[in-house]
């Protein structure tokens, strides 16, 4: 299983759980819940933030809090 800091751009996956219960927390308020798809839809140019298409609409991360998201590939 990988970690959604670690998608290429384009990339589509599931979200599977969270390693941090402090931002996962605050990842479900922003639509971030297990079972949904996720899209790599843009990166910064120095590869932070980045920015993913989830519950149809934008969310900026930076790769931090990226990296606490698990998924798996579709």
């Amino acid at each position: 299983m990988s970690t959604l800091a670690t998608m290429k751009l384009g990339e589509t996956a599931e979200i599977v759980s969270f390693t941090d219960d402090d931002m996962s927390l605050k990842l479900l308020e922003m639509g971030c819940t297990p079972g949904e798809r996720v899209t790599i839809d843009n990166v910064a140019p120095m590869g932070d933030p980045i920015a993913i298409l989830v519950s149809g609409y934008l969310l900026s991360l930076r790769k931090q809090e990226a990296a606490t998201i698990l998924v798996k590939s579709l």
